[in-house]
């Protein structure tokens, strides 16, 4: 998010879809540049600083993983990704021509990430009331972009006054924070609610299982839309499931392309497609019989059809009355040469 950007900004989100595996990380990548996302995002994260080692697995982690996965710190060790592969990650974005960014979830992450030259930071929703936490990255003075799933608007203005002592610079995402997360939930009108409120641009962290819900987001408003994806939806990993596949995350940025090219500039106008139909859908005054030169105009002498080019109907009443000017031959438009504007 180097800039203020007109289009929607598409984070395609790796996560930890990488397995832990630096090849994969890059094929990611690829993907994320060949799909037409603004940017690819990773999670950049110490396991031993994250989480205790007796934190229980979520119900979504536990699927697809081997059995031998006994804690949350179990799985996160085995996708961590080195300091060092991280910055192979970022050379390889700007080969791709695609931004690279990532969450931080320790304040080691940080200062990694800013030696990097990072643009933003992205936070998750489990670090929104981790106050002390938001403190540190806003301290940085870098654009924050802040998912709210999970939280009411309470703990949001918390957390949104808590960046703001520090860094203006801040976008919120709705999200709900489930895997898949259910269509019936997701409450996408919450996006105008935090708008209206918070006064800041809010996006949408689109954890549903389709591409629906990303298009109809930017419909309502959000400037910045986050996806996971993957390279293959059946591989073994907390995230995949809930993950688009290539062809998948290609349909819907062009779903979305197509929704926000269709929002337009809010100004109601005669679109350019629409001007060469005025003429011939609006209507005119038209003579019912001939009218001689000279006769006054009487209301049975006038009807309204197409076309338009004469005078227009918001004028009836306006020349009954009025003396033709000249013989007005049935069945034809008049045009205000034809008639004496005064009777």
């Amino acid at each position: 998010m180097s800039k203020r950007r007109k289009k929607v900004y598409i984070i395609g989100e790796a996560g930890v879809n990488h397995n832990g595996s630096l090849k994969l990380a890059k094929q990611l990548i690829d993907v994320a540049a060949r799909c037409g996302c603004d940017a690819v995002k990773f999670q950049v994260f110490q396991a031993d600083l994250l989480l205790s080692k007796k934190a229980h697995l979520a119900q979504y982690q536990k699927e697809g993983i081997s059995s031998k996965i006994k804690t949350q710190h179990d799985l996160i060790k085995g996708l961590e990704l080195s300091f060092e592969d991280f910055e192979k990650l970022y050379k390889h974005c700007e080969k791709r021509g695609i931004e690279f960014l990532a969450t931080p979830f320790d304040k080691t992450s940080v200062d990694w990430l800013m030696a990097l030259k990072v643009s933003c930071f992205k936070i998750s929703s489990g670090e929104l009331t981790n106050l002390p936490f938001l403190d540190y990255v806003s301290r940085k003075k870098k654009p924050m972009i802040l998912s709210t799933g999970m939280a009411n608007m309470d703990e949001i203005k918390e957390a949104v006054d808590t960046i703001k002592k520090n860094n203006s610079k801040i976008v919120l995402l709705h999200c709900i924070t489930e895997y898949p997360a259910p269509m019936d939930q997701l409450n996408l009108r919450a996006i105008q609610t935090l708008q209206n409120h918070f006064g800041v641009e809010v996006g949408f962290s689109d954890h549903s299982l389709g591409i629906e819900a990303s298009p109809a987001a930017v419909a309502l408003g959000a400037t910045i839309i986050e996806k996971h994806f993957t390279l293959d939806r059946g591989m073994a990993g907390p995230d995949h499931k809930a993950s688009l596949e290539e062809n998948q995350l290609k349909n819907m940025i062009t779903n979305i392309r197509l929704v926000e090219s269709a929002l337009g500039d809010g100004v109601k106008k005669i679109a350019a497609c629409e001007k060469k139909y005025v003429d011939l859908v609006r209507k005119s005054l038209v003579a019912v019989s001939t009218i001689d030169k000279g006769q006054v105009i009487k209301e049975s002498d006038l009807a309204i059809k197409r076309p338009a080019g004469g005078i227009g109907p918001k004028a009836f009443n306006r020349v009954i009355g009025l003396k033709a000017r000249k013989r007005i031959v049935s069945d034809s438009i008049i045009r205000w040469s034809d008639v004496y504007e005064k009777a």
